[in-house]
């Protein structure tokens, strides 16, 4: 006797299509779709921040190999790169909308926030003070960013908006 099989319903018509489930889904569970993408600006901001002043330094130690981006024999800074990357976030927010491009446009935007960040003491003294004394207002500003925002993400971890529940897309 073959075993009868009842398909289960949900209620929504059959996809033709395969659903793709958002890699953020897997790398943050239980955290809701509006929240996401100010976890992963938040991460994007830190570890931007710390890939950038390594990749600096090991270009100030003269490392083979690496070295400064330049274009006609102009050093182009890393926080012209965090503008481009910070418009482009800006105008992809004015048209798209959903769950997973919000994840990734608050990757985009920590990352560009932190290239334009971590170069503060240039754009305060109009001066190339990165390996300066100055230079350590970029690095200030740039751990008290990371200390704020991730004490913020903490602190408002358990709040919800009245009636809506957990997860999302």
């Amino acid at each position: 006797m073959t075993p009868s099989h009842t398909p289960r319903t949900t209620g929504r018509p059959p996809s033709t299509r395969t659903e793709h489930r958002s890699p953020w889904l897997r790398l943050l569970p239980g955290i809701s779709s509006e929240r996401r993408g100010f976890v992963l600006a938040w991460w994007g901001f830190a570890l931007t921040f710390g890939g950038m002043r390594l990749l600096t330094w090991l270009i100030h130690i003269d490392v083979a190999g690496i070295g400064d981006v330049q274009a006609g024999g102009v050093h182009i800074h890393h926080y012209v790169w965090g503008i481009l990357l910070l418009a482009g976030v800006g105008a992809a927010g004015l048209v798209e909308r959903s769950a997973r491009a919000r994840a990734w446009m608050g990757l985009a935007y920590g990352v560009g926030s932190a290239l334009i960040l971590d170069e503060a003491a240039l754009l305060i003294s109009l001066e190339d003070v990165y390996w300066d004394t100055e230079g350590w207002v970029s690095i200030a500003l740039a751990l008290a960013v990371i200390a704020v925002l991730g004490g913020v993400l903490a602190a408002t971890r358990g709040r919800r908006a009245p009636g809506r529940g957990r997860g999302g897309g």
